[in-house]
C-alpha cells in the first residue's frame, strides 16, 4: 500500500448499504394491518348476521315459488299466498302485533310495512279464497291476471317489508311493561 493519503490506488468504492428488509414492516404498518384485518372481520360478521337475518325471506320466496309452479286449482294457491304471508309477517314482527290482524287491518299493515296494494281490492280476492279454498269451492279457473298480481304483490312485501329494528327487544320491553304494572297493581300504587 501506498503510504500517500492523495493515492488513487486507496480509492475504494461507494459502499451501499443493504436495502431495507420487507419483513418485519415499520410498526405504523403493523398498526395499518391490524385495522383493515379487524374491518374485514367486523363486514364478514356483519354479512354473515344479515344472511342469516334474511333467512325467512329466503325460504318464504322459495315456497312462494313453488306455489306459483304448482299445478293446484286458483283458489288453493291463493289461500297458499295468504298462508305464506302471515307466516313471514309472523317471524319478522311481534306476534301480538300482527297474529290478530285480519280483513282490511291486515291489508293496511300490508300496505305499510311493504309498500304493496293489497287494500286496494286486490286483498280481497286472497281473503275470498281462504273461504272458498275451506269450502271446497277452490276449483274455479279465476282470474289468472289477478293471480299473477297477487304472486307479484307477495313476492314484493316478503323482499321489501322493514321489520322493527329489533322485534325481539319490542317484545321484551312490552313484557317488562306489563310485569311492571302487575307490580304496581299488586302493591295498591297507580303505574
Amino acid at each position: 500500500m501506498n503510504s500517500d493519503p492523495t493515492s488513487l490506488a486507496n480509492l475504494h468504492d461507494i459502499v451501499v448499504p443493504a436495502p431495507v428488509p420487507l419483513w418485519p414492516p415499520a410498526p405504523g404498518w403493523l398498526w395499518l394491518l391490524g385495522f383493515v384485518a379487524i374491518a374485514l372481520v367486523w363486514l364478514a360478521l356483519r354479512a354473515f348476521s344479515r344472511f342469516q337475518r334474511n333467512r325467512y325471506r329466503r325460504e318464504a320466496l322459495a315456497e312462494l315459488a313453488a306455489l306459483r309452479a304448482g299445478e293446484q286449482p286458483p283458489a288453493t294457491r291463493l289461500a297458499g299466498l295468504s298462508i305464506v304471508l302471515k307466516r313471514t309477517a309472523l317471524t319478522a314482527y311481534p306476534r301480538q302485533d300482527v297474529a290478530q290482524l285480519t280483513g282490511a287491518d291486515w291489508f293496511r299493515f300490508l300496505d305499510e310495512t311493504g309498500g304493496t296494494a293489497f287494500n286496494s281490492g286486490l286483498g280481497q280476492a286472497l281473503e275470498d279464497s281462504t273461504y272458498r279454498a275451506a269450502n271446497g269451492n277452490g276449483n274455479g279457473d279465476g282470474d289468472t291476471g289477478q293471480l299473477e298480481r297477487l304472486f307479484a304483490e307477495t313476492a314484493h312485501w316478503i323482499r321489501r317489508h322493514r321489520p322493527p329494528a329489533s322485534a325481539s327487544e319490542n317484545a321484551s320491553t312490552s313484557d317488562d311493561a306489563g310485569e311492571n304494572v302487575s307490580e304496581n297493581k299488586d302493591e295498591g300504587t297507580a303505574p
